[in-house]
């Protein structure tokens, strides 16, 4: 479980030491491929807790997702329509399910130790 976080860690400290600008016609592509590698890296986290991870299963949706939102954004831009803004929601959406489904399993896991003390 510590590696995704160490993961998720050195790749923002490397990302705030390097000068790399992005240029704003790719903003939406990047905004959601981040939402999107986020929303699988706390699905896993959670599928972890679970004990139902399977390293198949979180590999396939990372790409997956990643390229979904991308073919969103894109089939978006090409149409003229914010298309983007509706991967944006269900990844976000998501993210704040898994996120709450991790707090619930902590704080259980937290009053469990705390009873059996």
């Amino acid at each position: 479980m510590w590696l995704p976080l160490l993961g998720l860690i050195v790749g923002i400290f490397l990302g705030l030491l390097t000068d790399i600008r992005i240029p704003e016609e790719y903003s939406n592509y990047l905004s959601i491929a981040v939402l999107a590698a986020l929303d699988t890296l706390f699905g896993g986290i959670r599928a972890h807790m679970q004990n139902i991870y399977d390293e198949k299963v979180f590999v396939s949706g990372f790409f997956f997702n990643i390229l979904l939102a991308a073919s969103l954004a894109f089939l978006g831009v090409h149409l003229g329509v914010d298309l983007y803004l509706a991967a944006v929601f269900a990844f976000g959406v998501r993210l704040f399910q898994n996120i709450a489904v991790i707090r619930r399993i902590l704080l259980t896991k937290w009053s469990t130790n705390k009873n059996k003390n």
